[in-house]
């Protein structure tokens, strides 16, 4: 009995050593990354791709909110890898991207980041990472809608697989509860405070109808429609989207307030019946989320401030450095 206890608690030792060391090695991948990684092998890198997004935006207004969707699809599926850039036509598998989450991710947000990716290999060949390109890129287009300006380290390796097969269950889906979007986050190490502040990225960009479409049609109630909508907003979204079966394309802004700028709208509209998707009502409706949202709502600078700083670890989670991936030479391929 006295040999079992003892090999129990060395079992036990054992475990919390491992979970520390993995702690550990995830804790230096970050702190591996640096905002002055390019200084000397390419030190025009964050104007190359400031030019070319800036660029991007004007012809394609779009572009901001698809490409902060795609930064956010690339970190929560295995890290901040590029890994969900990769086209089906170039691979010889289904990758992320052929998900079926990932079918409605914005041509022009790839578009994007490729035309920076052909900008820097002209000027440095064989040296910055897709993965580095996106979250540059998403840092930028939230400037230039009007959100807060924060550095961006860098280092980060593309990864050299991509699997549709990792996708499910890594992403949170239009209809969950807060509850499961805070454990979701929490297994990426980003805390409620930070979920609320990204779920701050709904104020710009749009969604499908068929996203939100069982809150409209046969809702088991008197009306027809999710109660939790305002009702003016709910018959305005039931005609909007009549055709959304027919024409799968029909889409409505996320805020319909501001919607082309970046601001603190979207938590003002959640205690009005006035969030698009079941999963931004149910930010309101869960008090560990809801205190989030009401600060936010009243206070653009702590938005600002807290969307900047969890930006930030979002682009720490997962990644990969030195030999743990590589520097592929397009991001829409492996090779």
């Amino acid at each position: 009995m006295g040999t079992m206890l003892r090999r129990r608690g060395l079992f036990s030792i054992a475990l919390v050593l491992l979970l520390l060391l993995a702690a550990a090695g995830s804790c230096a991948a970050a702190a591996r990354l640096s905002p002055n990684y390019y200084r000397r092998s390419c030190p025009r890198v964050e104007r190359i791709v400031a030019d070319v997004i800036a660029a991007k935006q004007r012809a394609n207004p779009s572009t901001a909110a698809g490409t902060l969707r795609l930064f956010f699809h690339d970190c929560f599926v295995n890290g901040c890898d590029a890994s969900v850039l990769v086209s089906p036509l170039s691979s010889d598998s289904s990758p992320e991207r052929a998900a079926e989450i990932n079918l409605s991710l914005p041509g022009d947000a790839f578009d994007a980041v490729d035309r920076a990716k052909a900008a820097l290999e002209a000027a440095c060949p064989g040296t910055v990472s897709c993965a580095d390109i996106l979250a540059l890129a998403a840092r930028d287009l939230v400037g230039i809608l009007g959100g807060p300006r924060f550095p961006v380290a860098l280092g980060r390796r593309d990864s050299l697989r991509s699997d549709a097969r990792d996708v499910e269950g890594n992403l949170p889906r239009t209809n969950m509860s807060a509850r499961a979007m805070v454990r979701l986050f929490a297994s990426k190490g980003l805390s409620p405070r930070e979920m609320v502040a990204l779920a701050g990225a709904h104020t710009v960009g749009f969604s499908h109808c068929a996203e939100f479409a069982h809150r409209l049609y046969g809702f088991k109630s008197a009306d027809g429609y999710d109660p939790r909508l305002n009702p003016e907003f709910a018959l305005a979204l039931q005609r909007s989207c009549a055709g959304y079966r027919s024409d799968p394309t029909v889409s409505i802004f996320n805020d319909v307030v501001t919607p082309r700028d970046f601001d603190e709208a979207y938590y003002k509209n959640l205690p009005h019946g006035l969030g698009l998707l079941a999963s931004d009502a149910a930010l309101w409706e869960y008090p560990p989320t809801r205190v989030f949202v009401q600060r936010y709502a009243g206070n653009r600078t702590a938005f600002f401030e807290d969307f900047a700083a969890a930006m930030q670890r979002l682009g720490s989670v997962g990644v990969k450095t030195g030999w743990q991936g590589g520097v592929r030479r397009r991001c829409d391929a492996l090779d």
